[in-house]
């Protein structure tokens, strides 16, 4: 082991008790100051001194070093004025350096100035805690500390500033969301539901690949019940470059206009599935509280049958039962019936049976925009209405993972072509049976 003499460990300790440089210190305790503030403090003080130190040497390297002639610059620097760029979730105050060509033609841009005066950061986080739930009244004060000085320096965290902010974000949404190109999407389902706001029903569709990756597709202020919007909501789909001869099975809550909107749109062959639980509902809530558990397991029983003729067997019964008590539930039931054993004739079971027969992976995107939606008081108008839609389906968008039973998602496209291909050949046999041959 190597030894030390007493004399260096003396001059160690000397060393080690002398005083830090006056500008060490004083940048530990600023450092320290803010510490005590918070995280976010301490990280936005020393981010500030970064972006300076970067704006500077920025300038130096286009400029060259300050206070050194140089005869081949290209240009020079223009002095100073107040900028702002975003951190902690708000504009903090800078000064920025400015340039200009060495014969004044024209200023130069700072990029490092540029990359960090970009307001998407503030934008997300404005809308990241509106969605959340927080007012424009909260929204400065939920944000974690950046330190007394920049706060007070600070800006775009009032409410109208917020509020702009948001609006703009929003409707910005809403377009990405009604702009999407649907070119190269394969869908193997679309289910189409509604969701009401404010008295009106926004009608939204959502799609399923191949893969089973749910897409949100479109959204319209409207009605199922209405036949334009229906077409129209359709037709734009096919507008933005989805094919319409694509194998897709249609799930929808039972809009008769939205069904032959399906037909017009994507042809006499598309295939519908009526959604169970719609059923259901409208079903049980024409009876009374004592019958409703009882029929609801009678309809599900007949919809867990393999075969389709049984199961359609099965549910003409509980409506002929249904007619000698309660006329108007076997009206309902009788309604639309054929189209609730669709999976069942397509041979679709276990789980991804489960998941398509029934809007509920729709619906589960529109539970996440009601709880987005839950603290708006007041409804402006319908562009507000479908500007706080259309973010809350692409919030949704990103917590989404594949369906349950997509790996099944082939035998149901192939299902599907087989169906449309033996169909196609009954109806030219009628279209041929019911022209006159001219001879």
């Amino acid at each position: 082991m190597k030894k030390v003499s007493g004399a260096k460990v003396v001059t160690t300790l000397q060393a080690l008790e002398s005083p830090l440089p006056v500008e060490i210190q004083e940048a530990l305790g600023e450092l320290v100051g803010a510490a005590r503030e918070g995280l976010l403090a301490l990280s936005v003080g020393v981010g500030l001194g970064v972006v300076h130190e970067l704006m500077e040497r920025e300038v130096d390297e286009v400029v060259g070093p300050k206070g050194k002639w140089n005869l081949d610059r290209t240009a020079k620097r223009h002095g100073y004025e107040d900028g702002s760029m975003t951190l902690g979730g708000r504009r903090v105050k800078v000064r920025r350096p400015r340039m200009r060509t060495a014969d004044d033609e024209r200023e130069l841009p700072v990029g490092t100035y540029e990359y960090f005066a970009d307001r998407d950061p503030l934008t997300r986080a404005v809308i990241d805690r509106m969605l959340a739930g927080v007012s424009t009244r909260r929204f400065a004060d939920v944000g974690e500390p950046v330190g007394s000085e920049v706060e007070r320096s600070s800006s775009s965290t009032g409410k109208t500033a917020v509020s702009e902010m948001f609006i703009e974000r929003t409707r910005t949404a809403l377009g990405e969301l009604m702009g999407r190109r649907l070119d190269d999407v394969r869908l193997a389902v679309m289910m189409v539901d509604g969701l009401e706001i404010a008295d009106r029903t926004h009608v939204v569709a959502l799609g399923i690949t191949t893969d089973g990756v749910k897409i949100p597709l479109g959204l319209w202020e409207g009605s199922t019940e209405n036949a334009t919007l229906a077409r129209t909501l359709l037709a734009d789909l096919v507008d933005r470059g989805l094919d319409p001869e694509q194998a897709i099975l249609f799930v929808i809550d039972g809009g008769k206009a939205l069904r032959r909107a399906i037909k017009d749109v994507f042809g006499e062959h598309a295939l519908v599935h009526r959604c169970h639980r719609h059923k259901e509902r409208n079903v049980t809530d024409l009876l009374p509280e004592r019958d409703r558990d009882t029929v609801r397991a009678r309809m599900r029983a007949a919809w867990t049958l393999s075969d389709p003729e049984l199961a359609r067997e099965r549910l003409e019964l509980l409506a002929s039962e249904l007619d000698q008590t309660w006329p108007d539930a076997a009206g309902s039931l009788r309604e639309g019936m054929h189209d609730t054993l669709t999976l069942i004739r397509l041979g679709i079971t276990g789980q991804l049976a489960k998941t398509l027969c029934s809007t509920n992976p729709c619906e589960s995107m529109l539970e996440i925009v009601r709880y987005t939606q839950r603290n708006v008081k007041r409804w402006q108008d319908g562009d507000m209405r479908k500007r706080w839609t259309a973010a809350g389906m692409l919030v949704a968008e990103q917590q989404f993972r594949r369906i349950i039973g997509y790996r099944d998602l082939a035998t149901l496209v192939i299902a599907i072509e087989r169906h449309t291909l033996h169909a196609a050949p009954e109806d030219q046999v009628r279209q041929e049976v019911a022209e006159p041959v001219t001879v």
